[in-house]
């Protein structure tokens, strides 16, 4: 889409494109967050869902710039917008649809479900990007490759929607417990703090995305080491979110989020200096294992704090605009970011110095939140 001699600039301009479906989310997390809190989390969640089997399919039918010129890119950030405005209502509606039919006393676990599935989805995806990179050359990959891995995500699509036609609504069910904290005219903190906290988690999430790239562009390290230390990231915190969002419905929101985040920011000096250093295989990967196991509880913790402590008429897009503000801002600019500070410092330890001092601010933020889980609650 972005033809260049210079492999730096082929590289921003497709980090661009990625960027540029942020733009939207925010539009999309007002607009379907909105629909979602007057006519049903389902109708949002099916809405949504067709919004990004559109955007996926038009940017895999897009052919290249050889072949339609200035087009290509302009179809390129179009479906890439489409995908946005999707995103933007997705995960406010999914989740508080998942807050709202979960037992009040399992919502922690219920919830982390939403990082798992994106955890998944991630590792589904590090895994094809691995088992193509072993099969097709690097023209391959350039020319068909990645057309194949991205069609793949349309298969998804009919099973979502089939899946999510058959929900009950969540929207008008009375609440057993409710454990929210402030009232519909005053959740201006949590808004504050959520965004926060999940501002400095995306720019870690998309720093792990980045991976495969620093590990080939940056340690010069073959694309299917690189492709293996992205898939070992991603698929350990699945468990690790799991077993996080049971652990908060018994112990509570707040040990949850600040002990481990507290280990995290110690920790990703001393990981990054070891992969930076060897530039082994197992080093890379096994840097990428350890920041994961660091960064794998907190966020289901986070994301229960989040909804259930706003009011119910507000809930969907108030959730979905605390998601999607940060990550339109960071999500979209991080691995531009990364890449230009490595680029310009020739430090590769640039990145592991950026993250650790948006991971401090995420530390203070969850220091902040009040807790919320209704088993602490009760007991207090």
């Amino acid at each position: 889409f972005f033809p260049s001699h210079d492999p730096f600039v082929s590289l921003m301009g497709s980090l661009a494109t990625f960027g540029v479906g942020f733009v939207t989310r925010p539009i999309g997390a007002y607009v379907l967050g909105g629909y979602a809190d007057r006519h049903g989390r389902k109708r949002a969640m099916l809405l949504s869902m067709m919004m990004m089997g559109a955007g996926i399919a038009l940017l895999v039918l897009t052919p290249g710039y050889a072949r339609i010129g200035v087009l290509a890119p302009i179809a390129a950030v179009t479906a890439r917008l489409l995908q946005g405005l999707a995103l933007g209502g997705e995960v406010g509606s999914a989740t508080i649809y998942m807050m709202e039919a979960s037992d009040p006393y399992k919502r922690g676990f219920t919830i982390s479900w939403q990082g798992a599935s994106q955890g998944i989805s991630a590792t589904v995806g590090a895994l094809v990007g691995l088992l193509i990179s072993l099969v097709l050359t690097g023209p391959e990959l350039t020319s068909y490759g990645w057309r194949i891995a991205l069609g793949l995500g349309l298969f998804i699509v009919p099973v979502a929607l089939m899946v999510r036609s058959s929900l009950p609504e969540t929207l008008d069910l009375p609440e057993e417990v409710d454990s929210t904290v402030v009232a519909a005219d005053g959740y201006a903190r949590i808004v504050v703090l959520g965004i926060l906290i999940i501002g400095t988690g995306t720019i870690a999430t998309y720093i792990f995305h980045y991976m495969a790239t620093f590990g080939q562009n940056t340690l010069h390290l073959s694309t299917a080491v690189s492709m293996a230390g992205e898939f070992a990231n991603n698929g350990i915190g699945i468990l690790l979110a799991l077993w996080a969002g049971a652990l908060s419905d018994r112990h509570g929101r707040r040990p949850l989020m600040i002990w481990p985040q507290l280990l995290f920011v110690l920790g990703i000096v001393p990981s990054f200096l070891w992969v930076t250093t060897s530039r082994t295989a197992f080093a890379f990967i096994g840097g990428n294992v350890v920041l994961s196991i660091l960064t794998g509880f907190q966020y289901s913790a986070v994301y229960a704090a989040i909804s259930e402590s706003l009011p119910r008429l507000v809930r969907a897009r108030a959730f979905a605009l605390v998601y999607s503000i940060p990550v339109a801002l960071f999500g979209g600019t991080t691995q531009l970011v990364i890449t230009w500070l490595l680029k310009v410092t020739g430090e590769p330890m640039a990145i592991d110095w950026y993250l650790t001092a948006v991971s401090v601010l995420g530390l203070i933020g969850m220091i902040l939140m009040r807790e919320s889980a209704p088993a602490r609650l009760a007991r207090s």
